[in-house]
């Protein structure tokens, strides 16, 4: 394709359509200047690799000759990471390695596992044997902490296919800082300041990099295995929870993914880390087949422990009704001797469920909720908050396919019961809604990091990496 030609298509395009909130709408004038930029990255682009390329690394999928092939000479169609490269910022050991190299200060003393443990396979922690189950349990399983995500995206992404070293031709930028788990580090005998010290630092560093400059940070993204109100400490009082490292200035430019957002718009909810890490597609399917072919025994079941400190707590009287249900199975997760974190006793319980209750706990969201999905069973909330206004990237926008929403208000009233309300859903909505639950499994799980699933199905890292570029491309095209 001749050069004029090519950037006659590549510049002369339609605008960006999003479904994000509050999209912008360009006015003709940022339209042009959009385009003048675009002109202006690919003659940069050109000029770069013309006079550099030598230098580059030869890393396999690394764009280098293969970029400049793709804008002289050739369709851009054939570069298929193209718009989708990411480059990773070279932290300082001391925002991630540092923290898995001296894993001990992450271990409370209340804890019953030293965090030393969970950071063995990338983040997945080591594999789980049982000599009582098949092979598909054997190979897959692990014991994974539900707060460590922020290792294991960072290890999925050192694998990812389009990295880039040029952050020129980055369409977003991650940042691999262990927000989470340096928290952890300094949330309990620690003052507000020494939470945010090491936040403070990182954000001292990257406005001192040429790849913050670009957008201030807004085409930079980070990944917390803590729920967003951890970082949302709004004052220095002594008791109250968390830092305030999204309130650092420039902090909130960046996208967070996290396992549970809040109410701002760069705070993206991704499913807590479950326990099942796969390495083919074949395994997934399997595993899937397995969940449709499940004797369910049990109309509804909740794993969880009674909330006594809340007052009018759904918990609890979600707990009351299980008791008083002949219907329900209840797993006591506050009682002596439960086994309430043993992978292989929760799938026994959703496995043999039909639908599995999901209140709020110490938050509105619960990795118990991604464990009911990839048994099968059915999830029941009883706020939005727990899942339909959370998991947009992973979740149906009709959240009637595949759960049922009880109010809880109505049950504390006791204009609602558990057991009537699922009684009335018929046997054919059941069935409908369990495929669906388990036609979701891929996109609620994470691979084993240290290979790449082979699937047609994206995964949940999958999922959320479109999710960040779909964001950044937007918000790029309004001239954020």
């Amino acid at each position: 394709m001749k050069f004029h030609a090519l950037m006659r298509e590549f510049c002369v395009g339609k605008p960006i359509i999003s479904k994000w909130r509050n999209q912008c709408r360009r006015t003709n004038y940022s339209t042009y200047l959009w385009f003048l930029l675009k002109f202006s990255i690919v003659v940069l682009i050109l000029l770069h690799h013309l006079f550099f390329s030598m230098d580059a690394p030869t890393s396999s999928h690394h764009h280098s000759k293969k970029k400049i092939r793709s804008l002289v000479g050739e369709s851009s169609s054939q570069d298929s990471c193209l718009g989708r490269y990411i480059y990773i910022h070279d932290l300082p050991k001391r925002f991630n390695q540092d923290l898995l190299t001296n894993c001990q200060i992450l271990t409370r003393p209340t804890d019953k596992t030293s965090m030393c443990v969970y950071v063995q396979n990338s983040g997945i922690g080591p594999q789980i044997q049982n000599s009582d189950t098949s092979d598909i349990w054997n190979s897959n399983w692990f014991s994974t902490n539900q707060f460590i995500l922020e290792v294991i995206f960072h290890n999925r992404m050192k694998k990812y296919k389009c990295l880039t070293n040029d952050s020129i031709v980055a369409s977003a930028i991650f940042v691999p800082y262990y927000a989470g788990l340096d928290l952890r580090h300094y949330l309990w005998g620690f003052n507000a300041s020494m939470r945010v010290s090491s936040g403070f630092d990182l954000i001292n560093w990257l406005k001192q990099r040429p790849q913050w400059k670009s957008m201030s940070g807004k085409d930079h993204f980070l990944v917390s295995g803590r729920i967003a109100r951890d970082f949302r400490r709004k004052s220095d009082i002594k008791s109250e929870w968390g830092s305030n490292f999204r309130f650092l200035p420039d902090c909130k430019n960046m996208s967070m993914l996290t396992i549970e957002s809040g109410p701002w718009e760069n705070e993206i909810a991704v499913p807590y880390p479950t326990s099942f890490h796969p390495s083919t597609g074949d395994q997934v399917l399997q595993w899937q087949n397995l969940m449709r072919t499940q004797n369910r025994s049990y109309l509804f079941s909740f794993a969880g422990g009674s909330r006594n400190r809340q007052k009018k707590s759904t918990r609890n009287e979600i707990i009351r009704h299980c008791q008083a249900s002949k219907l329900c199975k209840l797993l006591d997760c506050n009682s002596v001797g439960h086994k309430c974190d043993d992978p292989f006793n929760l799938m026994n319980l959703f496995g043999r469920s039909i639908f599995c209750l999901q209140p709020p706990g110490d938050s509105l969201t619960r990795k118990s909720t991604f464990d009911s999905i990839l048994a099968g069973c059915i999830p029941v909330f009883f706020h939005p908050g727990s899942a339909y206004t959370q998991y947009l990237w992973h979740l149906p926008n009709n959240y009637t396919k595949y759960s049922v929403y009880i109010s809880a208000k109505g049950l504390r009233s006791g204009k609602a019961r558990i057991d009537e309300t699922l009684l009335q859903v018929s046997k054919d909505d059941e069935l409908s809604m369990r495929e669906e639950v388990i036609r979701l499994i891929p996109r609620i799980i994470y691979a084993d990091g240290r290979s790449r699933l082979e699937s047609t199905e994206d995964d949940a890292f999958d999922l959320a990496i479109k999710g960040v570029l779909k964001r950044i491309e937007t918000l790029r095209g309004c001239g954020i």
